[in-house]
């Protein structure tokens, strides 16, 4: 059966939903900041019949400031100061039936309809916070969130290092960012969805992180939260979504 939307999915490693998507977005002025941690540490935070997904036997957790931009249901218009939020997450790369996705073990956003309605109907765990990220040029981004209860923070700055790359296949960059669905635990069940966009341009990066007692806040045997082993910026992606489904489990 021919695909009901018109989006280039060649350059994504599985199939992809045939119907159109649920939901439109931009995801702009990313810094990804990356630490190497114990696959053993994150058992906890997986959904049933997930698995930790490794590089070279590498277990990675990912720390990923950004602006979620005009976040709109398909079919409908995006709405000013409503549709566009800051967002903090942290996430972790899982596998299930052979489909490499992202885990999120949260999501901090500026967003409060986001975070009423995102945990009820996806299962995903966002949590409210005033999260923002500036462009202070267009080779330096600085962020900074603090999370509403609880007071969880992520503060600092990032500048471009590098020249605009795609990541190769087979390589650390690729595994990281070339990430085509997610998963969650919702009613009970494990779900996947799927998402959307063209291969990532991004640069290498440094960062200055003043403050990171949202990674502190996860036990995940990090020595120093402060310093990630990985920095990379992009200026972003256009992005549609569809909605979770359930999975079967094996017993």
């Amino acid at each position: 059966m021919a695909a009901r939307h018109s989006l280039d999915c060649s350059h994504i490693p599985f199939a992809m939903p045939e119907e159109k998507c649920t939901l439109y977005q931009n995801w702009i002025h990313l810094t990804f900041m990356h630490w190497e941690v114990d696959a053993r540490k994150l058992e906890s935070y997986l959904p049933e019949g997930v698995e930790v997904d490794l590089f070279e036997g590498r277990a990675y957790v990912g720390v990923i400031p950004f602006t979620m931009e005009k976040v709109r249901p398909r079919m409908l218009p995006w709405v000013p100061f409503v549709s566009t939020f800051g967002e903090f997450n942290i996430r972790t790369y899982v596998v299930k039936d052979g489909i490499p996705g992202v885990l999120f073990l949260t999501l901090d956003a500026q967003s409060r309809v986001t975070c009423f309605h995102a945990p009820r109907s996806y299962g995903l765990p966002y949590r409210h916070a005033k999260a923002a990220v500036k462009v202070v040029d267009h080779e330096t981004y600085s962020w900074n969130s603090v999370r509403s209860n609880g007071g969880e923070s992520l503060v600092g700055t990032a500048r471009s290092s590098g020249e605009v790359l795609q990541a190769e296949p087979g390589s650390l960059e690729y595994f990281l960012f070339e990430r085509y669905s997610l998963y969650t635990s919702h009613k009970g069940r494990t779900h996947r969805a799927y998402t959307h966009h063209l291969p990532w341009n991004f640069t290498t990066a440094v960062a200055q992180i003043d403050v990171n007692s949202l990674l502190e806040s996860y036990n995940l045997g990090i020595e120093d939260p402060l310093s990630p082993q990985h920095i990379h910026m992009s200026s972003g992606v256009e992005v549609s979504t569809w909605s979770v489904n359930p999975l079967e489990v094996v017993q």
